[in-house]
């Protein structure tokens, strides 16, 4: 796996061994990132979460293209010290936090970030209900973009968000959610 595009582009991420974790291909990276940037304009200065993360891959992207911080949130062992080896390999520790444990068992949030990112298992249903958690715990607020990356043929139906953008790459499908924006009375 390659950083696709900013300072880092083309560095090499390390995926953690084993079959604990299915890190985002670099097809569905650049197409996720794509659209990211095509909304977001630039990811200078964000905040981003990067839940169910794996190798880090998807939050060392968003800080390769200039976002100012990300947390990390992993429960498995092999992906955490993987994500550590691989924010020490691009001298990144002074714009990320990794917090060992499961999404579904983190606590409030002092603010709301800038762009969420959820990769969790394919065919679980994790990533709605972790969304609707996080949105309860003040982690997704108002203007909060979530990208939350499925199976291709799963639904990611989710109660309080409205779905911006989906696309299907290869075996994942990405989705784009946003809260519900303000009806216009013109």
């Amino acid at each position: 796996m390659r950083i696709i595009a900013g300072e880092w582009k083309r560095r090499n991420v390390r995926a953690p061994a084993g079959e604990g974790t299915r890190p985002t291909a670099d097809r569905t990276r650049e197409t996720l990132f794509s659209m990211l940037a095509s909304r977001l304009g630039t990811f200078e200065g964000l905040r981003v979460a990067d839940l169910f993360a794996g190798s880090g891959a998807l939050g060392l992207e968003a800080l390769s293209r200039g976002a100012a911080h990300c947390v990390f949130v992993e429960q498995d062992a092999a992906a955490i010290r993987t994500i550590r080896d691989n924010i020490a390999a691009f001298r990144a520790q002074q714009k990320c936090a990794v917090t060992a444990g499961s999404v579904m068992t983190l606590g409030a949030a002092k603010a709301p970030f800038d762009l969420v990112l959820l990769d969790p298992p394919y065919g679980t249903g994790a990533g709605a209900v972790a969304i609707e958690r996080l949105i309860r715990l003040g982690w997704i607020g108002e203007a909060t973009w979530v990208a939350l990356e499925v199976g291709a043929k799963e639904d990611a139906k989710v109660r309080v968000l409205e779905v911006d953008s989906e696309r299907k790459v290869g075996s994942a499908k990405l989705v784009l959610l946003r809260h519900p924006g303000p009806t216009s009375a013109e």
